[in-house]
């Protein structure tokens, strides 16, 4: 250790021996400050120690963090390139920035200190993480998502991950520019959602599932009553009538859970124009499809596939876990009927994130799901900085589809038409 390091620990556990933890919770944050400063100056006085103002300075702030931050990660929290945070043990501390991963300097002091972290983010929202609850899936106050795993269950000490909740929420101006879709697939996308589309979004973990589906929420009609529901809300819809629900864990006596099923379920009760998933994960898709079946068209959610045909495998598993009565061919009629469109994201190895595919769920074949590419991502080669080049191409748009009866049925379709015209698969 340091010797700033070890100077800092010393101070740390005399100030934090000392303090009247009901007392702390009242001062303000200049209050607490002055206070630690003012604490820090006189031990350091005591001890005879010579430590210039930047350094006490950072020691405030250190000790101010442990007591109402987040500890040695907050600085992390406020940066607003780092999406992920990452921790695995307190020694290896992992964030993401611009789609890489990469390993912080920041490190816990020892497992205690973290262990101490990961108890108060979970206090904070009224969720309990100890040796008999090691587990624990919340949302911080400013929205981020957050995930915790305590020892035993983690072998190599405490784990902390942390989804950043974006400030501001992306459109489709900010996608294209990043390149994860064309002019041509936002413009359909948007189509897509402003006709009403029954519409999946599928990728794998951190593909920017969530992200796509906040910026087609952008252009849903502001007279319509939309309910969302969420595992923690992440959503950010601008439009005036909306409901948002949460899902809640059970408490310390494993009662009082309330999961997606029951909120979907309570959601075709409420009058909803649309109903939004952020996430399909079990028996609630069942009830999920017999929404966009029974009136309830431009319902979204998301789910975890790497295709567009594993997420057709992935929604009929899925029913399977709410009624094991219904044979698979009735299934798959019911997916069929329900879902116009599957938009197919992925990360890819450079960090950036791009729709790969967006398909039109067209009927049945025999037994099989009939589906149509209408655009696909075609990889072309690497950039000088080795950053993946390529281009979005289709093979056009059949005028029997879904997507076209509902753009002529709001007067969309010579804009449809529009985005195919010149350009060849």
């Amino acid at each position: 250790m340091n010797p700033s390091r070890q100077l800092y620990v010393s101070l740390r556990t005399r100030i934090f021996d000392a303090l009247d933890a009901e007392a702390v919770s009242t001062l303000s944050r200049e209050d607490l400050k002055n206070q630690l400063s003012q604490a820090i100056s006189l031990l350091l006085e005591q001890d005879k120690e010579a430590v210039s103002a930047s350094q006490r300075n950072e020691f405030v702030s250190m000790l101010y963090d442990e007591l109402r931050g987040l500890g040695p990660i907050q600085a992390l929290m406020e940066d607003d390139s780092i999406s992920d945070i990452m921790v695995n043990g307190p020694n290896n501390v992992f964030i993401e920035r611009q789609g890489l991963v990469e390993k912080s300097r920041i490190t816990f002091m020892d497992d205690m200190q973290l262990v101490n972290v990961a108890k108060r983010i979970a206090a904070r929202v009224g969720r309990r993480v100890d040796d008999s609850i090691p587990l624990c899936d919340a949302r911080l106050e400013d929205g981020s998502r957050v995930n915790i795993v305590l020892p035993p269950i983690a072998i190599d000490g405490a784990s902390i991950s942390i989804r950043k909740f974006k400030k501001q929420s992306i459109s489709f101006g900010d996608l294209i520019e990043f390149g994860a879709v064309s002019p041509e697939v936002a413009k359909l996308m948007i189509i897509a959602s402003r006709c009403r589309l029954n519409v999946v979004i599928s990728g794998g973990t951190g593909s920017g599932k969530t992200t796509m589906m906040n910026a087609l929420s952008q252009y849903v009609s502001e007279s319509e009553r939309i309910v969302t529901i969420e595992d923690a809300a992440e959503l950010r819809l601008q439009q005036p009538h909306v409901v948002r629900l949460e899902t809640r864990t059970a408490g310390i006596e494993g009662t009082g859970e309330v999961n997606q099923r029951q909120l979907v379920i309570n959601a075709l009760r409420m009058r909803p124009d649309r109903i939004i998933i952020g996430e399909c994960r079990g028996a609630e898709t069942f009830e999920m499809l017999q929404a966009m079946n029974t009136g309830h068209d431009g319902s979204m959610t998301t789910l975890h596939a790497n295709s567009p045909r594993d997420a057709i495998s992935r929604i009929e598993s899925m029913v399977m876990m709410a009624t094991s009565s219904l044979p698979l061919e009735a299934i798959r009629r019911t997916v069929v009927s329900a879902i116009d469109i599957i938009i197919q994201i992925s990360r890819l190895h450079d960090g950036s994130r791009k729709v790969m595919s967006i398909c039109e769920v067209v009927g049945m074949e025999g037994d099989g799901v009939v589906m149509e590419e209408i655009f696909r991502f075609e990889h072309q080669g690497f950039s000088s900085q080795g950053r993946i080049l390529g281009r979005f191409i289709t093979s056009g748009l059949m005028e029997r589809s879904a997507l076209y009866e509902k753009a002529r049925y709001f007067g969309l379709d010579s804009e449809l038409k529009s985005i195919f015209s010149g350009m060849q698969a």
